[in-house]
């Protein structure tokens, strides 16, 4: 039962795994800016954008890699919209 729970928790949408990479994204740029060099904070600056940009209009650059690796989308707008634009490529 254990592994189930497991299972089924860690099967995320993309809709919520792209501010998990984001924020993963933003504290390994963070740690860089205190250890290595402070110009790691423009790699925060460009994440934090893309997140302000992902919650605006629900795309970022990150949902196109993440589709690449075949994460599903939840929001059934999105995915609609994505099938859409695929299927016009096709034809």
């Amino acid at each position: 039962m254990t592994n189930q729970r497991w299972n089924t928790r860690m099967n995320l949408p993309g809709d919520r795994l792209v501010p998990i990479v984001g924020g993963a994204c933003v504290m390994l740029s963070t740690l860089m800016a205190v250890l290595v060099t402070p110009w790691s904070l423009a790699v925060t600056a460009f994440i934090g954008a893309n997140l302000v940009f992902y919650g605006a209009l629900g795309w970022c650059p990150a949902t196109l890699l993440l589709q690449r690796f075949g994460i599903r989308q939840a929001c059934p707008a999105t995915a609609m919209r994505s099938q859409k634009s695929s299927s016009a490529r096709a034809e």
